[in-house]
């Protein structure tokens, strides 16, 4: 009986024990790494950068074929096209990336003849950038480049068996590199004319570039041979045994690169920025190009082959990806000098370092939005989306709305600088209506530019951006976004005169009501009213959507138009539905947006140019608004061939102010891109048109380190309590069982 007694006495005291080893394990725990961590065993010190992804991986980092957004942190970091934009300045400067400098093109007549700098556009046949590129670069270490003690390459002929049981190129043991020479631009060049890459840049380059479409035909016309001299389709084309038809693209030696481009492009200089001009060593197409490792997912889609500052170290689909820095990467300087501000932003700094400062980069899968804010809000993220521009703007306006958030943000002292995006959304006048457009007669005309100029004025584009946008937007005055060479006088901010007028401090201030009324009256249309029918003034908006998603918004639409006693019909149709009425003309007033390719006013103000006008290119043309005026247009021409100068800023004013006269757009807004970082990503300038920014960031691994210990540290009083209330559980029922045990004891005794 008593050792039954015993038995039942140290069941009762196993929780009792446990709870206390609870208790002293949650007090060792609570010196070490916090528990919640994704990475155990990683306390924050690393210098690595950690970043989600969401969705899939990319689709392909292939330099040729990449054009995704979600892609360029991976190219733009591992491959070096010639050019890049400075990192700091505003508005955008083109500077040398692999090339030594950037020179400007050489001009040449339909003769041959070279011809100065200043020659008029019309006698330019040809210009032809000649790119000197950097001595010493070395492509990052990599298998297609390992050699044997020949010189033959190792794993050019890998037996297919061998090649199929590899999940990483990386699993070979061999490495090898050598030095970048322009020969590999011009094999790059020529992998974008090929029908076995199908690149999206082929189509307009090859207007541009001297014998690319001709490269094209010359290139299946090979490989058509040998497909029948052996039978079968050769798994690799050796592109440097094809001569580039025309000369358009040679090295002219070692270092030196040249172009030929028809006519004058000045905006060529920008493709150079692209990884489309990234250099491509034969040696990995020919690596590549072994049998079995396109089914194991190898190949240059997944694994790049570059000079940059990073190389791929992992490439896990759809879970992981990694970069390390390249061991063979020559250290470029972070940049000395910016745009104002920049110095007392810190931004100065790391004057005249070597880059990159991040030893690694991890990009981790997060499937849902909830763990991936938490996580960012713990600290294990060092962005919720490193790669883009745009997503500090749901933190914004979450902490506009709710104090609680604001306050966590600011106590966190998480970041979110803020940049104009290169793009615009606005309000369109089909210039080929009846009602709203050009009109057939000067007076018609007359008449419908008043109508659009006082719809331009009562529409409140700040109020919408303060309502719909949250006040991450900015009010257009014309169809340049801010951070483009627009034109206006020296120290004078741009101005729209005929839907603004100078206030205090020359700030610009929307004219009255009774302005837009005064130009209804002028158009025929006082009180909203037509002067001579009397009937109501009945306009209708042409929306890419289904209607049930926008009621507030186009309530408020309106209610704009209502202010000039203007009926305002909604016509939401599906986007294909939509595209049809835009091609075909029969859209009245309509909402767009465009996103620059590249940061040069041409690149908006041919929105606007009359041969690009959308119903009569079939659709080709981006002028959604069938806008044509002669003048415009004379400028434009005249621009399009200019370099950056005095000159092209006069033109392009004379472009601006042409249209903020003729009004064929309510200019609307540009988006503000507001990225997000935590304290300890420093040199953070986010911007959509730059995308080789990660060399440039560095990380406080230390604060961060102390920030995630701070943040997380483990709430033990819970288990603490329960400890505590096993522990006088136990001691209870172990005096239950010793009175009971004396009890039966004394029963017992003789």
């Amino acid at each position: 009986m008593a050792q039954s007694l015993r038995a039942r006495f140290q069941r009762l005291a196993r929780p009792a024990a446990l709870a206390a080893a609870c208790a002293a394990l949650a007090l060792a725990v609570s010196c070490s790494a916090p528990v919640n961590s994704p990475r155990p065993g990683e306390s924050g010190l690393e210098n690595t950068l950690y970043s989600p992804f969401s969705g899939r991986s990319p689709k392909t980092l292939d330099p040729a074929v990449s054009y995704s957004s979600d892609e360029t942190a991976y190219t733009y970091s591992i491959y070096e096209p010639p050019y890049q934009y400075h990192y700091l300045k505003r508005p955008y400067e083109v500077v040398p990336r692999s090339a030594a400098e950037v020179r400007p093109p050489q001009y040449y007549d339909a003769s041959g003849r070279r011809l100065p700098g200043n020659a008029p556009p019309a006698l330019i046949a040809e210009s032809r950038y000649v790119i000197p590129i950097k001595k010493g670069i070395l492509f990052a270490p990599h298998p297609c480049f390992a050699q044997g003690p020949g010189g033959e390459l190792l794993y050019a002929n890998l037996p297919e068996k061998d090649a199929a049981k590899l999940k990483s190129p990386l699993e070979l043991p061999g490495r090898g590199t050598r030095e970048l020479t322009a020969e590999d631009f011009v094999y790059g060049i020529k992998r974008i004319a090929s029908r076995r890459v199908v690149s999206p840049a082929f189509s307009v380059l090859a207007d541009h570039i001297i014998g690319l479409r001709e490269m094209n035909r010359a290139i299946s016309r090979e490989e058509d041979r040998l497909t029948r001299q052996t039978g079968r389709r050769p798994r690799f084309l050796d592109l440097r045994r094809i001569a580039f038809p025309g000369g358009g693209v040679k090295a002219l030696d070692r270092y030196t690169l040249e172009i030929r481009v028809k006519g004058k492009y000045p905006q060529f200089k920008y493709w150079l920025t692209m990884t489309f001009f990234a250099p491509m060593p034969w040696e990995a197409e020919l690596f590549y190009s072994n049998p079995g490792f396109a089914e194991n997912s190898i190949g240059l889609a997944w694994w790049p082959v570059g000079t940059g500052p990073y190389m791929m170290e992992r490439f896990e689909e759809n879970r992981l990806h990694s970069m390390v820095r390249n061991p063979n990467f020559r250290g470029e300087p972070y940049p000395c000098e910016g745009e104002p501000g920049d110095r007392e932003a810190g931004l100065l700094a790391d004057c005249g370092r070597p880059t990159p400062f991040i030893d690694r980069i991890v990009f981790t899968i997060e499937k849902e939005a909830i763990p991936l804010k938490t996580k960012f809000l713990q600290g294990y993220y060092d962005s919720p989306a490193i790669d883009r521009s745009d997503t500090g703007q749901g933190f914004l306006i979450e902490a506009a709305d709710s104090p609680e958030k604001s306050r966590e943000y600011e106590s966190k002292k998480i970041r979110f600088p803020r940049s104009p995006d290169l793009s615009n959304w606005y309000l369109g006048f089909n210039m080929l209506d009846p009602v709203v457009g050009a009109g057939r007669t000067p007076e018609q005309a007359a008449r419908h530019r008043a109508l659009r100029q006082a719809i331009s004025i009562a529409i409140d584009w700040e109020e919408a951006i303060s309502i719909f946008q949250k006040d991450q937007a900015l009010a257009l005055m014309g169809p340049l976004p801010p951070g483009l060479r627009a034109g206006q006088p020296a120290g004078q901010p741009e101005i729209n005169p005929v839907v603004y007028r100078r206030g205090a401090g020359g700030r610009p201030v929307r004219r009255t009501l009774g302005e837009a009324r005064a130009l209804m009256a002028r158009a025929g249309y006082p009180g909203g009213r037509d002067s001579a029918t009397g009937r109501p003034l009945v306009l209708a908006l042409d929306y890419q959507q289904a209607a049930s998603g926008s009621r507030q918004l186009l309530d408020w639409y309106r209610k704009q138009f209502a202010k000039l006693g203007i009926q305002l019909e909604i016509r939401a149709t599906d986007y294909n539905r939509f595209q049809d009425k835009m091609i075909r003309g029969a859209a009245q007033i309509f909402l767009w947006g465009w996103s620059a390719d590249y940061p040069d006013p041409e690149n908006f103000l041919f929105l606007l140019y009359g041969p690009n006008a959308k119903a009569v290119t079939g659709g080709s043309g981006e002028n959604a608004a069938n806008y044509r005026s002669a003048a415009y247009d004379r400028l434009f021409e005249a621009m399009r061939f200019e370099d950056d100068g005095p000159r092209k800023d006069a033109l392009v004013a004379a472009m601006v102010r042409t249209v903020q006269e003729d009004a064929p757009w309510s200019f609307g807004y540009t988006p503000l891109s507001a990225a997000a970082y935590h304290q300890w990503v420093l040199n953070a300038k986010p911007s959509s048109m730059i995308r080789n920014t990660l060399p440039y960031l560095r990380l406080d691994t230390a604060l961060r380190a102390r920030r995630i210990r701070e943040w997380n540290r483990p709430v033990w009083w819970p288990l603490l309590i329960l400890a505590a209330a096993a522990a006088a559980a136990a001691v209870s029922a172990a005096r239950l069982v010793h009175r009971r045990s004396e009890r039966l004891g004394r029963e017992t005794r003789p």
